[in-house]
């Protein structure tokens, strides 16, 4: 059979999109298929988080000494949300991203756009021709295969959930977007289940004066998260009125004199809209991956840390292969596997210095190895955590944006394994943490910064300050620099 195409993408994602951009500018032939449309949900949650923290800086603008004058002695100034220019803004950013990566755009760079879906077709042999994918009765052979097909909302077997109707990530700002401009929008919000976006969403809802109540399983928000730093993150969202119920199970969704009720642990939470952000389950079911030898466990494919299925031949980046759905993350791995597939096989992930971070306010932002992480690998005698709090900066104090921690997690000669953040700009700060750890570069040079002053990125300079304090605190050095003073203050 004739190789048509240096890599075929199997998308959905608009990380497929960057994958095959990726592979155009490196002269291949590529050819990418996907659906005919993409969720744009992702674009709507973050435009829609903006314009909460816009409207609840405008509301807190009288510490500042701002007020709002109505031009009329009889009317009260207020301050509302209008759900349909709000939508209008957040169409049009939806819009304006997805241009920047559209089929127009990418076939003017030379990718072979396919729209439809399609499935595998040959066997597991190493020999290029015996593989290839059909879509729209269409024969698409190729080197080598990416897989970035994304992924759907996992729903939980709950008792009664399915009668009773419940909302996802994907689908709520369109639905919410829908109720506001026909009628009152839902009040009681129930959020079950803990993975990043729907933590923001928890805060999103409150500030726009919701009454929200997300359901977790676990004792923290996110595992592997620093518990100080949860711990901080929950009482900020319990602050602004989210009821946070930790280590609860959902057991049963009910309608009772048309309202919804959901049963977590024992308590019963009523609900106008329920959302439901378990985790998700991988795109793969259409594809006819056995037939070709590729593995996969209950929501992600089986790679290596080169990014091949268990057919060699096929790569795999994103949701599909599992963890959080972080654009950053997959679109690392997507420029991985690309190399792998186009060159030679050499590259490996390592996720050690790749950051994520959750877009509430303050956001947070974590890279690298959790303390327990580090202790677990190296031992407690050889980890050193610094920490140093916002409340510190004068940036902070000045925009009255105290709340917030950096740690940095370091080994005793200053090596930086990782950090992390919660306050006002950490998700531009935690890009600086993750390459001191890239780069090998030691905290005696973060302590060295020169940084702007008043900034926040002093906070990185300060924590790393508390390396030389800890060192200090060794005995025998402590009597060694007392003894070098006193001789030189007699010199």
């Amino acid at each position: 059979m004739t190789i048509d195409y240096d890599v075929v993408i199997i998308g959905g994602s608009i990380v497929g999109r960057y994958a095959a951009m990726n592979a155009a500018q490196q002269r291949a032939n590529v050819a990418l298929v996907e659906p005919s449309s993409l969720d744009d949900g992702f674009v709507y949650h973050h435009a829609f988080g903006s314009i909460t923290n816009r409207l609840r800086q405008t509301l807190q603008n009288a510490r500042f000494g701002i007020h709002l004058i109505s031009t009329s002695l009889s009317e009260k100034c207020q301050i509302s949300l209008g759900w349909e220019e709000a939508a209008l803004y957040a169409k049009s950013i939806a819009a304006n991203i997805t241009e920047q990566l559209s089929p127009a755009i990418l076939g003017a760079a030379g990718v072979d756009v396919i729209s439809g879906s399609g499935h595998f077709q040959g066997s597991q042999a190493r020999r290029p021709g015996d593989l290839a994918f059909i879509v729209n009765n269409r024969l698409l052979s190729a080197r080598h295969y990416l897989l970035a097909t994304g992924s759907t909302p996992a729903i939980p077997a709950i008792e009664g959930l399915q009668s009773v109707g419940y909302l996802t990530l994907s689908n709520i700002w369109h639905s919410l977007n829908s109720s506001a401009n026909s009628h009152t929008p839902p009040q009681n919000w129930v959020i079950i289940g803990g993975v990043p976006q729907s933590i923001e969403l928890a805060q999103i809802l409150a500030r726009l004066g919701f009454r929200v109540a997300l359901i977790l399983s676990r004792p923290y928000l996110l595992p592997n998260l620093d518990p100080e730093i949860s711990a901080l993150l929950q009482a900020q969202l319990e602050i602004e009125g989210v009821r946070v119920l930790t280590q609860t199970a959902v057991t049963q969704v009910m309608r009772i004199e048309n309202k919804k009720w959901v049963q977590a642990g024992d308590k019963a939470i009523e609900a106008d809209e329920i959302v439901v952000a378990t985790g998700q389950q991988a795109n793969l079911d259409s594809l006819n991956l056995p037939t070709v030898g590729v593995k996969w466990h209950p929501g992600r494919l089986l790679v290596n840390n080169k990014l091949q299925t268990t057919n060699q031949r096929i790569y795999a980046c994103g949701d599909v292969i599992g963890g959080y759905d972080f654009v950053n993350v997959a679109k690392y791995e997507a420029k991985i596997a690309i190399d792998n597939a186009l060159f030679f096989p050499t590259r490996k992930v390592n996720y050690n210095s790749v950051p994520w971070a959750l877009f509430t306010q303050p956001m947070l932002a974590q890279v690298g190895l959790s303390e327990k992480q580090a202790k677990s690998q190296y031992g407690n005698d050889e980890i050193l955590v610094l920490r140093q709090y916002f409340k510190s900066l004068t940036a902070a104090q000045i925009t009255d944006e105290t709340t917030g921690i950096c740690k940095l997690i370091v080994k005793r000669n200053g090596e930086v394994l990782g950090g992390s953040l919660l306050g006002k700009e950490s998700g531009e700060l935690i890009n600086i943490i993750a390459l001191a750890i890239a780069q090998k570069i030691k905290a005696k040079h973060l302590a060295n910064l020169s940084t702007v002053y008043p900034s926040f990125a002093e906070i990185l300079q300060q924590t790393a300050l508390e390396w030389n304090q800890q060192k200090l605190s060794n005995f025998g050095l402590q009597e060694f620099l007392d003894d070098f003073f006193l001789f030189r203050r007699g010199w």
